[in-house]
């Protein structure tokens, strides 16, 4: 199955969006990748710091909820990053040249629009292999009206 492009499912712009594509997704599940480019906005000499790999996570989570709107015939939402548990990241850069195959997962998701996934970032092991770079439990919240709620907390 063909998937979307990854513009069309978070709603992100221009170079906000940091995801290459999507490269597969299900009920529960999406899977992206990201090419790390030595010109990207957060790039250092050294790559992009690991601590982007919780935005790639994040984006990849809004991906699968844009991808679920879409299946829904409803529009793209914007949702909020609420806060990881436990970021560890094996790299202390993501290194220019490298792809990175970010996997979200979600474990729950409540009528609220609050929501848990468990999240890992691949990348090449230098043999041919693949090698966990970054794992994290993120939590996000999509309310119905977002600046509603951000204006005054109001959930419906």
């Amino acid at each position: 199955m063909s998937m979307p492009d990854i513009r069309a499912l978070v709603p992100h712009s221009g170079q906000m969006v940091m995801l290459d594509r999507v490269l597969s997704a299900d009920i529960d599940n999406l899977c992206a990748e990201v090419r790390i480019r030595a010109d990207s906005m957060l790039a250092s000499e050294h790559g992009v710091g690991a601590w982007v790999g919780i935005e790639y996570m994040a984006q990849a989570i809004a991906a699968h909820a844009g991808w679920l709107a879409q299946r829904r015939g409803e529009e793209v939402k914007v949702g909020l990053l609420l806060g990881s548990r436990k970021y560890e990241a094996k790299v202390t850069y993501f290194a220019p040249g490298s792809l990175l195959t970010v996997h979200v997962h979600r474990v729950l998701l409540a009528d609220n629009g609050l929501g848990a996934f468990e999240c890992r970032i691949d990348t090449d092991d230098g043999a041919g292999g693949v090698a966990s770079a970054a794992t994290a439990t993120v939590t996000v919240f999509q309310p119905n009206n977002v600046n509603q709620f951000i204006e005054d907390g109001n959930v419906a």
